[in-house]
């Protein structure tokens, strides 16, 4: 799965953005968004604000999951206490493989769609792939499997941790970009370690 992540403030200003992939079952944690995606990222995300805007007055947890989808993708929020929104875009992919290169001419969004790879059945922990058209509650196939919920509140939690320590700095302010290479690096830490 590739994902794009970014923190927007309480007046819809983003103050941090990042691309990883999936470092789970043999990703090698590079975002695999085409050109034109990687242009509308941002605009998908801040599209769904008024959606996490709504669900927030219905949920009581800072977990928002799932909110929104734009074509194959889906976006995830977090809310904290400042509503300061956590979004997270993902766009499933089998891991380790290349967009493919044909797209119809009138397909939109631009979106480049990713191959598949057949595989046979095996096992692993708490995941079953089958290669006899069955589907697969992996992370990097399943975006709406439980497992990855769990694993993208996880990822959230410990960037929110993160965060606040970074907001507490006398030399970091609140509505200000978050230019730290600290946070970056704890961020895509995260990242690699849960999804």
């Amino acid at each position: 799965m590739s994902y794009y992540f970014c923190i927007v403030n309480s007046r819809d200003q983003p103050l941090f953005e990042l691309e990883f992939g999936t470092s789970k079952q043999g990703g090698d944690g590079i975002a695999r968004f085409s050109q034109e995606a990687r242009h509308m990222n941002p605009y998908i995300v801040h599209s769904s604000l008024d959606l996490a805007d709504d669900v927030q007055w219905t949920n009581s947890q800072m977990y928002l999951k799932r909110i929104d989808h734009f074509a194959s993708s889906y976006i995830s929020c977090f809310l904290t206490p400042t509503s300061t929104r956590f979004l997270l875009l993902h766009l499933p992919h089998p891991p380790n493989t290349a967009p493919q290169t044909k797209t119809s001419p009138m397909s939109f969004p631009p979106f480049v769609p990713y191959t598949s790879i057949p595989s046979t059945s095996t096992t692993t922990a708490g995941s079953h792939v089958s290669g006899t058209g069955g589907s697969s509650t992996s992370i990097p196939n399943n975006p709406t499997s439980q497992q990855t919920e769990e694993a993208i509140r996880q990822f959230f939690g410990e960037v929110f941790e993160v965060w606040i320590k970074a907001n507490m700095s006398p030399f970091q302010s609140t509505e200000g970009k978050l230019r730290s290479p600290v946070f970056r690096q704890r961020a895509i830490a995260a990242g690699k370690k849960y999804l």
